[in-house]
Parts: structure tokens; C-alpha cells; sequence
């Protein structure tokens, strides 16, 4: 991302994943959901609808799309709307505000995707959204599941990790959740529990997938020098780098055999390098955590421990609220809400804002939020501003 810095987050919002959950609803729209949280996000960053003239939407399965209707029930009329994005969405609307494209920027998300019964993998699956290899039957693979099993067993296989290392995530994710009234799950776990859970893809049981839930989630985005003297202190985007992976992909050697480990260092170096920030400042992380090894693995990528000591770094409440390296404080994918990781940057926002509330990490500056696939890793940096 081009002119690190120079953008601010001003207002977020989401909706209540765990009402929404508990009350599944067939008549309950994406549109619906988006305008909540839009809502939400324009009383956060205390703006008027008027000052909203630019619009982007992240991709979701069942997502939004941009038409006159939707802005008018939001009492918008933006100058600059860009169609669904999948990835790099807060560097599409950094690029158009430091581009002068438009001053004040709303990035919408918002699925229906529980309550729609959406299934990701499974015999049903047959769309042409999930038309790829990740899903191909005579593979043996009917859902993303299944690699990632592969990728946690080669961990065993090479370092001796185990799955009661493993099940110190879900139960660390899970006791931050009680701290989060949005979260979907509000029932604690322990190790126990975990290991009494079944298997989904063995080695990985049930508390190692992350939930299915409908929500939505909204930011508001402007230049840092037109972010002083708002409503709440602006949470500047430091930097910002994208890897893709092509080569053997499709044949998983990158995610499986080699665990994407050369990719991750790839984006998180050009990231800090982008942002004139190190691995030393980072006090707090967030982690695309649609199945838990995800956690472990990137922490090896970036660098917080050395190749095969992820799940060794994660005991002990080192990434819980008071530890070494705070991770997914609000409960992540796993325990908070499946929203494609934007609910892992409002929870960056909101710590770095002071606003977390009894999971609040203590004296923080920096946040990182890092994805990665089979295909594709992100990482992106937030810091206060000065």
C-alpha cells in the first residue's frame, strides 16, 4: 500500500454477532446487516451521512452490492463507489482518498451466511463461488478442512507438536470471548472440553473450526490530516503488504509441505519495511483464525518464534490478555464471529483506541493484523496516531 500512514480509521462498527446467532432468521438480509453496522460506525465517528462520498464493499458469500436504493436508506449519496472487493480493500480505499477520489470513505461488510445455510464444503457444495480445488471431490477434499488437517499433521510429523498443544488456542480464544458481549460463544472451555470433542478432520475436532454466523461490520476511513477533532482518536493504517502464491498452490506444496512459512515473512517484512516499523513494536496481534493452527504458523512466519516452536509459544498464557504477545483478544473466528477478518480489525482499532474494556492490553501503540491461504497472505500494521 502506497502512502503508508496517511490514512485514518475513525468509526467502526459491527452488529451483535451472538444475538444474531441466537436467533437464526430466514427474512434477515446482508443489506440489513451492513446497514447496522454502518449506523454504528457513522455514531462512532460522530460524522454526519452527508459527509460519507465514497463507498467499498468487501466480497462476502451472499454479500452486498452497491445500488441507489441501499445509499439512499443510508442517507448517503457517495461521489466514488467501487463494486465488491476480496482482497485489499482498506488499500483500494487508502489509494482513492490519497488520489483525492473522495474525502471520507465507508468499507462495508455484512453476510447473511448462517441464517442463508451456507455451507462451506460438504456434498451440497457446488457453486460456482467455491468451484476450486479446495472442494474437488475425487480429491478426497470437501472442504478447506482437510488441508489445513494436512497442514497441522505435517507439523507433528516435523516437530513433535501435539493436539493438546493445539487446544490451548481454542481455550485461550474462548476466554477472551467471555469478555466480548458481541461474541457468539459465552459457554467457557477447557482442555478437556476440547479433547472431548470430536473430530471434523483428523488431527483438527470441533473447537479448531471457526463458527458460521451472519453479522456485519463497517469503517470509516479518512486522511490523517483531516482526522484530528473528531469524535474518536484516529487509528492511523502504518502499512500494509500483499504476497501471492502461485507456483504449486494448486498441488498445496506451499501451504502443506513448506507451511507458507516463506510467503508470511515475505508480506510481514515488506510491511514493516512500509510502514518504518520492526517486529519489536508490535504489541498486540490479530490472526485470520478460520481453523486454530492458523495462529501457531503465522507467528512462525512473522517471526515471534522460530519454525516449529508456534505451538510451544502459545502455552502458558503468552498470547492471552496479560501475556507476551496478545492474540485475537476479542475471541477471534474461532469464539467471537466468522467475518472474514473484519472483525479482527475492529478489535485492533478498538485497542489501540483504549476501548476493549476488561480484555484491554495494557500500554499498546501497535497492532498487526496477518491472513494467509493457500494462496494469498496480507499483513497490515496499525498504530495511534502521534
Amino acid at each position: 500500500m502506497q502512502n503508508a500512514g496517511e490514512v485514518a480509521i475513525v468509526g467502526v462498527g459491527n452488529t451483535n454477532y451472538g444475538d444474531d446467532y441466537r436467533r437464526r432468521d430466514e427474512s434477515r438480509t446482508a443489506r440489513g446487516l451492513a446497514a447496522t453496522a454502518f449506523r454504528r460506525a457513522l455514531e462512532d465517528s460522530g460524522l454526519a451521512p452527508s459527509e460519507i462520498d465514497g463507498v467499498v464493499f468487501s466480497h462476502a458469500p451472499g454479500g452486498v452490492k452497491p445500488d441507489s436504493t441501499f445509499f439512499a436508506d443510508l442517507g448517503i449519496s457517495p461521489a466514488w463507489v467501487q463494486p465488491p472487493q476480496l482482497d485489499d480493500v482498506l488499500s483500494v480505499a487508502s489509494e482513492a482518498l490519497a488520489a483525492g477520489k473522495c474525502t471520507t470513505v465507508a468499507v462495508l461488510y455484512a453476510s447473511e451466511q448462517r441464517s442463508a445455510r451456507l455451507r462451506y464444503g460438504g456434498a451440497n457444495t457446488g457453486s460456482k463461488m467455491y468451484a476450486s480445488y479446495y472442494y474437488y471431490h475425487p480429491w478426497g477434499f470437501s472442504s478447506q478442512g482437510a488441508h489445513w488437517a494436512l497442514l497441522f499433521k505435517r507439523h507433528q510429523l516435523l516437530y513433535g507438536s501435539t493436539e493438546e498443544q493445539l487446544g490451548a488456542i481454542a481455550v485461550t480464544l474462548r476466554r477472551h470471548a467471555l469478555a466480548n458481549n458481541d461474541a457468539v460463544m459465552k459457554t467457557p472451555l477447557t482442555l478437556e472440553d476440547y479433547l472431548a470433542a470430536h473430530y471434523v478432520c483428523r488431527p483438527l475436532r470441533l473447537f479448531d473450526y471457526c463458527i458460521v454466523n451472519d453479522g456485519g461490520v463497517a469503517l470509516i476511513l479518512r486522511r490523517a490530516d483531516r482526522a484530528r477533532d473528531l469524535r474518536q482518536a484516529p487509528v492511523l493504517i502504518a502499512g500494509s503488504a500483499s504476497v501471492c502464491v502461485q507456483a504449486d498452490s494448486a498441488q498445496l506444496r506451499p501451504l502443506v509441505m513448506d507451511l507458507q512459512q516463506e510467503a508470511i515473512r515475505a508480506s510481514a517484512n515488506a510491511c514493516f519495511a512500509n510502514a518504518g516499523l520492526s517486529r519489536s513494536d508490535v504489541g498486540h496481534m490479530q490472526i485470520y483464525d478460520a481453523f486454530s493452527i492458523n495462529i501457531p504458523i503465522a507467528l512462525e512466519g512473522i517471526g515471534f518464534c522460530k519454525p516449529g516452536e508456534g505451538l510451544t509459544f502459545v502455552q502458558d498464557g503468552r498470547i492471552g490478555i496479560e501475556g507476551e504477545l496478545p492474540c485475537n483478544t476479542s475471541g477471534g473466528m474461532l469464539s467471537e464471529a466468522y467475518m472474514h477478518g473484519w472483525n479482527h480489525m475492529l478489535e485492533a482499532v478498538r485497542q489501540l483506541r483504549g476501548q476493549a474494556g476488561s480484555r484491554q492490553v495494557r500500554g499498546l501503540a501497535v497492532s498487526m493484523y496477518t491472513f494467509f491461504s493457500s494462496e494469498m497472505v496480507k499483513s497490515m500494521l496499525f498504530r495511534r496516531a502521534e
